[in-house]
């Protein structure tokens, strides 16, 4: 049964421009996340990005309660999208009684969008 769903769009210069402050990246990207974007570029940053906010309105609640720090957005061997929820934003989806979340990335041209969907078993 399906939860909860977020979807959200970015400007790839956008987050580009944000990313030339040093505070916007420590605040919205963990250390694996700046490191992946190092060698993949400005269009991953825009997809983290998006993907995050994505995960917040699948929660329902924006970032209320947790911020972006509680969001991790990694890749698995093959490439695959892969979200990791900690402190009030993994609190949120336990209250919610989702036992999946689910993300996908995608970017053309300027722009970068993520889908997230919060799954409970049947």
């Amino acid at each position: 049964m399906i939860l909860g769903v977020g979807i959200d769009l970015a400007e790839i210069s956008r987050i580009e421009h944000a990313c030339e402050k040093e505070h916007f990246r420590k605040r919205i990207f963990s250390e694996s996340e700046n490191a992946r974007i190092d060698e993949r570029g400005w269009e991953t940053a825009a997809g983290i990005f998006a993907a995050k906010e994505a995960v917040a309105k699948a929660l329902g609640t924006g970032f209320r309660g947790f911020g972006p720090d509680s969001i991790e957005i990694l890749t698995d061997e093959v490439g695959k999208p892969e979200c990791h929820l900690y402190k009030g934003a993994l609190e949120q989806m336990q209250k919610m009684g989702a036992a999946r979340l689910h993300i996908s990335i995608t970017h053309t041209g300027d722009m970068a969008a993520a889908v997230a969907i919060l799954e409970a078993d049947a």
